[in-house]
């Protein structure tokens, strides 16, 4: 793993002094008062290569002057029972803190469906939570715990994971794209638990083709992590579907149907109702209507694919399919769509 060093900072700092003032400004937005470690993220991202790392951070300086993003936060998906619609078919959430003060982001792979709305919405409430933990966990984080905080851990839950969610890969393709363009290096450690072993013949295929650098950071855990997961984190932190003490994998009644204050992942709990007031309180400061009649979906251009996640994707298609064939499943790879152009309200 390469060593960034001081020369490359300054060198890639100096790339910096001719960038136009709408790209210094929305690098402000990015960095939030640590540039330094953002110019780092960015030069791990390209394994220290400063030109490579400065065509990447003026892109993504780009995209958010072209997207808009640095106004994400003022636009709700509306109306709420619409936007639980999202947050019931797109699993993820914030369960707390790390004993070291990182937040805890739950993600449940393996039981979100993507079918309550369009890819653009999926794709808008994810930037949103970036930006949100960027722009107010983080920085929280760092003033309660008293020392600079700017990544997080995740924890994946592959309970649910089936062959049919094939049909969301061009949808998870996106997102990740999205992160690995936009946010390097903003996820510390990820914890994968309840895995199946569908996940186990795909992971062995996978790692090879992940970079050293993410390689490391990914833990598959034993069962649903608890007791691995204990150890950096307190029980009030972890996420639901960690928290089961019996003897299995399977998690989805933890996931699906824990109350809302227990269930990170719901519309309920205190991280989901916290973000979305505050997406509402942003946007009526900016004179935007709450809530029109009819609002479209915040549309936020695709990247292109980056060639290691198209990689990946494809490998994991190949995978399902083999997996597909030895066990004798119906239905045709090809049947398998995901809404992208068409707005559910």
């Amino acid at each position: 793993m390469v060593i960034i060093s001081q020369d490359m900072i300054n060198q890639f700092q100096n790339s910096l002094d001719s960038i136009d003032e709408p790209l210094k400004n929305t690098f402000e937005n990015l960095h939030q008062g640590y540039p330094t470690e953002a110019l780092v993220r960015f030069l791990k991202a390209r394994d220290g290569n400063v030109a490579k790392a400065h065509k990447m951070l003026v892109d993504c300086l780009n995209w958010r002057i072209q997207n808009e993003i640095d106004n994400i936060l003022s636009k709700p998906i509306i109306t709420a029972n619409f936007y639980r619609g999202v947050r019931d078919s797109q699993l993820i959430g914030m369960s707390g803190y790390t004993k070291e003060g990182r937040p805890v982001i739950a993600v449940g792979v393996g039981l979100s469906t993507y079918d309550k709305a369009s890819i653009h919405y999926y794709v808008q409430s994810h930037i949103q939570i970036n930006e949100y933990r960027d722009r107010i966990i983080l920085p929280a984080a760092t003033k309660k715990f008293e020392r600079h905080i700017s990544t997080c851990v995740k924890v994946l839950d592959m309970t649910g994971l089936k062959i049919s969610q094939l049909s969301q890969l061009k949808l998870l393709t996106v997102i990740s794209s999205i992160d690995d363009l936009n946010y390097p290096e903003k996820t510390d450690t990820y914890y994968i638990v309840n895995a199946p072993y569908i996940f186990s013949a795909c992971w062995k295929v996978v790692r090879p083709l992940l970079q050293e650098r993410t390689r490391k950071k990914v833990q598959v855990l034993s069962g649903c992590g608890r007791d691995e997961l204990l150890k950096i984190m307190d029980y009030e932190s972890l996420p639901h579907f960690c928290r089961r003490t019996g003897s299995g994998s399977g998690s989805s009644r933890h996931s699906r149907n824990s109350n809302g204050d227990d269930n990170c992942f719901s519309f309920d709990h205190g991280f989901h109702q916290e973000l979305y007031k505050y997406i509402n309180q942003q946007a009526g400061s900016c004179g935007s209507p709450v809530a029109p009649i009819k609002q479209q979906s915040f549309h936020v251009a695709f990247p292109e694919p980056d060639p290691d996640d198209e990689k990946i994707a494809q490998t994991i298609q190949s995978e399902f399919q083999k997996f597909r064939d030895q066990n004798g499943v119906d239905g045709k790879l090809e049947d398998l769509t995901i809404n992208e152009d068409k707005d559910k309200k």
